[in-house]
């Protein structure tokens, strides 16, 4: 009888493009591996994987992390600019972070 396989999902997001890739993978399979799988690079070459962590439902996980069946693995990007630094810079602006309004400029 073959390895167990089981389905996990590898998400990454830009402003236009999202991308949600469905895999079929082998027990053992890491979070690292699933990204080299899903190619999900290839797709998004403004991101750069040198400078991306990666997350299993949004908390942040090593690239060994062992994936588990239904797992989402995510690209989790750099923030463009500091939450804090930006309420500061709108506040000197006389400006206030609105409702929809994060990560705009």
């Amino acid at each position: 009888m073959g390895a167990e396989r089981f389905t996990v999902e590898v998400a990454c997001a830009e402003a236009e493009l999202q991308t949600l890739v469905t895999l079929e993978v082998a027990a053992g399979c890491t979070a690292g591996d699933a990204l080299a799988l899903s190619g999900v690079f290839d797709r998004h070459p403004a991101v750069d994987p040198g400078r991306c962590a990666i997350g299993i439902f949004g908390s942040e996980v090593p690239r060994d992390r062992v994936l588990r069946p239904g797992d989402r693995v995510e690209v989790l990007r750099p923030l463009a600019e500091d939450p804090r630094e930006r309420r500061r810079r709108l506040a000197r602006e006389g400006r206030t972070m609105k409702a929809g309004s994060a990560g705009r400029r």
